[in-house]
């Protein structure tokens, strides 16, 4: 059974999928990848809360997946491509936290890559929790 909290931690990581694939759409590259990674850690954490039954306070998305690496395995392509979205968590926020202006520096590709990332780990997240139903 999973509990209620855990479900409300998958579906806000699916809105969060859903909305960077909508500025992916209109070109806001940089913001889309900001959700990607809010993706990717609300199912991680979600999974975390299921697994291990603590909230656990972190936005780094390699140590989350340590945490829950024997739950689920993701893609080579997907594991190396935690790194990269990771930093989003802070870049896309604030101005100067990395790149100068990530709104004009940030592309088509590297977008596709976040998106791509977010979708895998969103992917092997919910083939664990459908497992369990």
């Amino acid at each position: 059974m999973v509990r209620s909290d855990v479900v409300d931690w998958f579906e806000e990581a699916r809105e969060e999928l859903e909305t960077a694939e909508q500025l992916f759409r209109l070109g806001r590259y940089a913001h889309a990848c900001f959700h990607a990674q809010q993706s990717a850690e609300k199912a991680l954490k979600a999974l975390i809360l299921h697994v291990r039954r603590v909230f656990y306070r972190s936005h780094d998305l390699v140590e989350l997946y340590n945490v829950v690496r024997d739950s689920i395995e993701l893609d080579r392509e997907v594991l190396e491509g935690l790194p990269e979205l990771s930093g989003f968590y802070t870049q896309s926020r604030y101005p100067n936290a990395g790149l100068r202006r990530l709104s004009l520096e940030i592309g088509r590709l590297q977008a596709e890559r976040c998106l791509a990332t977010a979708r895998g780990v969103l992917d092997a997240v919910n083939r664990f929790f459908t497992s369990k139903i």
